[in-house]
C-alpha cells in the first residue's frame, strides 16, 4: 500500500510538484520525509516527464538522499518511455527501503500502444532508443512485468548513495 497518492499533470512542470493538485492550483506542500513508499498518477503526456523530474528531486531531497541524480535520470527515462511507446494511465511509484540505502523506481502504465508516440515518430533510429540502455547501466537490477489486466510496469533498483 502507498501512503501518498499525488496527481502530476504538464501544468506541475514548473512549480513546486509535491503540493500541486491535478488542477496545477498550489495547496500546502507534502512532507513526503516519513514515507517510504510515494505514487504519483501521471498525465500521459510529453511534459510530464518535466514534473516528474521536479517531483522525483523534491522527494530524493525530503529523503535526504545526497545525490538525486541517478534517481532523477532513471525516472526521466522510464516515464518517457511510457508517454511514447505505451498507453495510459501511468502511475509513478517510489520506494525506499527502511534502511535508506535502496530506492525502487516503478513506472505502470496501460501496456504497448497501438502507435508510437509524438517524438518517437518523428525522429530517426540514431535519435532514440537508448533509454532502457541508460537504466541498465544505472540501476543495480531493472525489469519489467504485465498485470493481468494488461497494464506492464518497469522498474530499476538503485543505490541510495549514487
Amino acid at each position: 500500500m502507498y501512503v501518498s497518492s499525488n496527481s502530476l499533470d504538464a501544468a506541475d512542470a514548473s512549480g513546486p510538484q509535491a503540493g500541486f493538485s491535478p488542477s496545477g492550483s498550489a495547496q500546502e506542500p507534502v512532507d513526503h520525509s516519513d514515507h517510504t513508499d510515494v505514487s504519483h498518477v501521471l498525465e500521459h503526456c510529453p511534459q510530464v516527464v518535466a514534473a516528474a523530474r521536479n517531483a522525483v528531486r523534491e522527494l530524493m531531497h525530503s529523503w535526504k538522499i545526497g545525490d538525486p541524480d541517478t534517481v532523477v535520470l532513471v525516472v526521466s527515462e522510464l516515464v518517457t518511455n511510457a508517454v511514447e511507446h505505451a498507453c495510459p494511465p501511468l502511475t509513478l511509484r517510489l520506494h525506499r527501503d527502511r534502511a535508506a540505502t535502496g530506492i525502487w523506481v516503478g513506472v505502470t502504465d496501460g501496456g504497448p500502444a497501438c502507435e508510437e508516440g509524438a517524438w518517437t515518430s518523428s525522429c530517426t533510429e540514431e535519435e532514440h532508443g537508448r533509454g532502457l540502455g541508460i537504466v541498465e547501466a544505472l540501476a543495480e537490477s531493472h525489469g519489467w512485468y504485465r498485470h493481468t489486466d494488461g497494464a506492464t510496469t518497469h522498474w530499476a533498483r538503485l543505490s541510495a548513495a549514487s
